[in-house]
């Protein structure tokens, strides 16, 4: 079984052995929305299932005159990319023919930042046996893989069973009783110039959560698209963190998915889960009661 990386050639050797399991193209451009499906039918790895972060792993609900989404009431988190009810989400998995018996095996073109939120959620579904494959399709092109194009293919439908949620979501009341507990961390993994609010392209306040500490998700990838070695990344969160304990640290970003890379970079390092604030700034900045803190 693989929980966290997967390379390229282990892969290949699942494939071979004839493992059941399924892979999952999460290729997304948050500029384009429309992009990923396109990538996908373009190339993705043979048998590969299409999975849209828009139309998959968010429950967008209904669209506001302002073009901002109103989340469903039965969804999981708020912000821009609500996530959906662990209940719907079982029944996409089961509509795909994912089975509780199978290894899921998650990438994208973009390094790893958006597979993983299918990662996280198939954890959070209880599902131990999901692996994001590192590198991403150009290490598995580069590691001599088979290729396909077209559409998804068929599959039949299946009964994936829920499980005890295995990664922790935590809601914006939490995170707002963290701010006066001084036992939780938050990391927002946005770049720096947002984190500090001297721009905000996306949400419409800018600035950061009051004793938020910021880490862009950016700095978990080396240049060959590959998460970094574990040695490093543990001795940058140890920086980061100053003697706070990585138990308590609550991950969060714009909107729930680019946090994941930082999340999964700890439990590299590591460290045990950690939590996620879903709905994050997108969230947070939608209520101007709350606390906005900005600068370094």
């Amino acid at each position: 079984m693989y929980d966290l990386l997967i390379s390229a050639e282990q892969l290949r050797a699942l494939k071979d052995q004839g493992t059941r399991l399924m892979v999952f193209d999460c290729s997304f451009e948050l500029s384009n929305p429309a992009a990923g499906a396109e990538q996908y039918r373009q190339a993705h790895i043979p048998g590969a299932v299409h999975a849209d972060l828009d139309t998959a792993l968010s429950d967008q609900g209904m669209v506001n005159p302002d073009g901002t989404h109103h989340p469903h009431p039965d969804a999981a988190s708020g912000g821009r990319h609500p996530l959906p009810s662990r209940e719907k989400f079982a029944m996409w998995l089961s509509s795909v023919g994912f089975a509780n018996d199978m290894q899921a095996v998650v990438y994208d073109r973009q390094n790893s930042s958006f597979c993983g939120r299918l990662w996280w959620m198939l954890k959070w579904a209880g599902h131990e046996a999901v692996a994001v494959l590192d590198g991403g399709l150009q290490a598995w092109q580069a590691a001599g893989g088979a290729m396909a194009s077209g559409e998804d293919p068929a599959h039949f439908q299946s009964n994936y069973r829920l499980g005890p949620p295995l990664r922790r979501l935590v809601g914006t009341q939490e995170v707002l009783a963290y701010l006066q507990d001084g036992r939780h961390t938050l990391v927002d993994a946005r770049a720096a110039p947002r984190f500090r609010g001297e721009v905000e392209p996306l949400d419409p306040v800018a600035g950061h959560i009051p004793g938020a500490l910021n880490r862009p998700f950016t700095q978990n990838i080396g240049p060959d698209g590959r998460f970094r070695p574990a040695p490093e990344l543990r001795a940058e969160f140890q920086q980061l963190l100053q003697g706070r304990d990585p138990a308590g640290v609550v991950h969060h970003c714009g909107s729930g998915v680019s946090a994941l890379p930082n999340l999964i970079a700890m439990e590299l390092a590591g460290y045990g889960p950690s939590g996620l604030y879903a709905g994050s700034w997108s969230e947070w900045s939608r209520d101007p009661a709350r606390p906005v803190a900005r600068g370094g």
